[in-house]
């Protein structure tokens, strides 16, 4: 009852938070024969097999990877083009590359002789590693794609199809204008958490101010809590881009300090402001929680959710929340909640029975 998938074979280089949400995304909607992490990181690889992130683990690039329909590089920006370099000599003409990195033009810039589409995922956590993954983080979240005149079409169409199926939302830019908008909406944010943080430690008062930490000072500086490496390298490798938007900041700042003098303007300022903020979207993740749920593989055609409930209700199990993760042409996938363990176990004991494969967490 699995439905044809929709590539053969899927290589992540890099088994992080992201890597590993990709590759819990991937095998959760049945999109791959195989997942085949690659990672220096005995440790990380063992996780992601565990987690059921990826199928097999390599520690080094191989022949192997003539044999991949995608490589997606999900290595840290500090070493993503190195590790990119590594695979080259591996490579089959015909297999796409896509990256996830937070800057895209020196990476599209190196990577445009081979099928390669830039992308970023703006989607993440203050949590690190493989441990922390979720294929409910990429769901909903706007996936940038930067594809140049010298993109191949049909590698930017895999790309964009592979994104759409595991829940995200790709949009294309160009690499520079990437770089520009995130500098504004991410990096410079990071580097105001950064300073509003030591606006706190290197004062007198220190402990004082943190007790009177509230919300609003929390959620502003949340960003500094993740990675201090990866977060460096992020806003250093984009810095042209940072510089400018720490300018235009800059600017907003003595603006507002002006408007001290005037409470009406800053009133007005203020409203428009909340307009703004108010009108951003709201990215709603999964809509079940991680725990007890299964995802099952299901064939496009009809009464194939009755046959489910069906088969559970035969085994005296309620089913707590239902979400269809998508259909292809020849099926997609069905997720699961259960009300406890124990349910989920009979569950899933149940439709495997009933001919369906089932993954997550059942024992």
């Amino acid at each position: 009852m699995r439905p044809a998938p929709l590539l053969p074979s899927v290589a992540i280089v890099g088994i992080g938070l992201i890597g590993g949400s990709i590759g819990l995304g991937i095998r959760q909607r049945f999109l791959a024969e195989r997942v085949i992490g690659l990672d220096p990181d005995p440790v990380a690889l063992d996780a992601a097999v565990w987690l059921g992130a990826i199928d097999e683990a390599k520690l080094q690039p191989g022949p192997w990877l003539s044999e991949l329909a995608l490589v997606v590089l999900a290595s840290p920006a500090r070493t993503l083009l190195a590790s990119a370099e590594s695979l080259r000599p591996y490579l089959s003409p015909t297999t796409v590359l896509t990256d996830v990195g937070g800057v895209k033009a020196p990476i599209v810039a190196a990577m445009s002789d081979l099928r390669f589409v830039g992308g970023h995922p703006m989607a993440g956590s203050e949590k690190i590693g493989v441990v922390n993954a979720s294929a409910a983080l990429l769901e909903n979240a706007v996936w940038v794609l930067t594809p140049t005149a010298q993109t191949d079409p049909e590698a930017l169409a895999a790309v964009r199809r592979f994104v759409e199926h595991l829940g995200a939302k790709p949009i294309e830019t160009s690499p520079e204008q990437h770089d520009r908008l995130v500098a504004a909406v991410s990096h410079v944010p990071y580097l105001v958490a950064l300073a509003l943080t030591q606006l706190i430690a290197n004062d007198h008062d220190r402990d004082l101010m943190m007790l009177l930490a509230a919300g609003g000072f929390r959620d502003l500086t949340r960003v500094a809590s993740g990675s201090p490496r990866m977060s460096r390298d992020m806003v250093v490798g984009n810095q042209e881009a940072v510089r400018q938007a720490i300018k235009g900041f800059k600017d907003q700042l003595a603006g507002l300090e002006h408007l001290l003098d005037d409470p009406e303007a800053l009133l007005t300022l203020a409203e428009g402001a909340k307009r703004s903020r108010d009108s951003l979207p709201i990215v709603k993740r999964s809509l079940l929680p991680a725990r007890f749920e299964v995802v099952i593989a299901v064939p496009d055609r009809p009464g194939e959710l009755a046959r489910i409930t069906k088969a559970l209700g035969d085994a005296d199990v309620n089913i707590k929340d239902i979400e269809v993760l998508g259909i292809r042409e020849a099926g997609g996938a069905v997720r699961l909640a259960f009300e406890s363990e124990e349910q989920l176990k009979i569950g899933a004991q149940a439709l495997g029975e009933a001919g369906y494969e089932v993954r997550g967490r059942t024992g």
